[in-house]
Parts: C-alpha cells; structure tokens; sequence
C-alpha cells in the first residue's frame, strides 16, 4: 500500500480466487491509484476478510467492484462466501457495491477483440502499463490458473464498471 494521501473518490475492485484476492484501486477511468496481490494458506477466509478490511479502512472507497456469480456458479462454496462477507462488509461502511456478471466485462473488452480472461488481461495492460510486468504467459489447458490473474480481473472488474456507468450516465443525459 501507498503512504501517499488517499483521493478522494477511488473505485476499488476486488476478485477473490482459491488463493486469496487481487485488488486495483483507481482515481479514475485511466488512472491507477494502487493494486495488489494478496495470499493466504490458512483458515483463508477469516485472514482474506482481514487483509480486506484493512484495505477498505485505507483506502475508504466510494465504490466497491465485484463480479455477480449466477446461481449455478462454478466457484468454490468458499469463495462465494467470502465476496459475499466482502459486499456486506463493504455496505456496514456505507460503500456503494456493484457486481457485474462475467458477460458484462466480455462485453466490455469485445469491441478491442478480447475474448478470453487472457486476452482480457492482455487488453487490461495495454490500458494499465504499470500492470504489464505482472502479466502471466498464456495458460495452456492442463494448467490451473496463474495467481495473477486474479489481479487483471479486478483491473477488468473496474474498466467494465467505468465503461457501464458511463454509458448510463450518457443515457441519462440524453434522455428526453
């Protein structure tokens, strides 16, 4: 974490993963305020909803940003529950949370061609050049999921909800 002074208004996207979470902050649209990995091998979601709290004590987000698992979810029961507590924690503290389903962010990244989380996370870092370095390789089939990506799809999380949010407000605007 940074020991610079807190914006004013950050959008804070958090994916948790079997491993932990990853986390990115923005200023805005363009601008990363701060971002990282967090990992734990024990009794992981106490410890992760630690590691959280912490976070949304520093940073004090206007928005919380998580991705809406359907009903039929491929996600560990484990994981589910932990967003859940993170949302719930996130609205005692009076922050605004929004899920978009997984469709929403492929959306999003369609129009530059990204269809996998791999190339989503490809599009992520052209947008966001201070994550480049963190970018995994290519996953082939019979490998897990690099920890990693767990970073790129908080950063997707925060792009699709500047994107959508932008759209409403410009449907707003031209509403008659």
């Amino acid at each position: 974490m940074r020991s610079t002074p807190v914006p004013q208004s950050l959008v804070f996207a958090v994916h948790p993963n079997v491993r932990g979470f990853g986390w990115i902050a923005f200023e805005g649209p363009f601008t990363v305020y701060d971002w990282g990995l967090v990992f734990v091998q024990s009794d992981k979601n106490r410890r992760c909803l630690e590691h959280f709290e912490r976070l949304l004590s520093h940073l004090e987000p206007e928005a919380l940003v998580l991705e809406a698992f359907p009903e039929k979810v491929r996600r560990t029961a484990r994981v589910v529950t932990l967003q859940r507590a993170m949302a719930a924690s996130a609205l005692n503290r009076g922050v605004e949370t929004a899920h978009y389903p997984r469709r929403d962010v492929q959306a999003v990244f369609a129009p530059v061609g990204a269809r996998s989380r791999h190339d989503i996370a490809v599009a992520v870092a052209r947008q966001v050049p201070a994550l480049t370095h963190r970018l995994p390789r290519k996953r082939s089939a019979w490998h897990g999921e690099d920890r990693r990506m767990a970073l790129f799809n908080a950063a997707a999380l925060a792009i699709t909800h500047f994107q959508l949010d932008a759209n409403r407000l410009l449907k707003e605007l031209n509403a008659p």
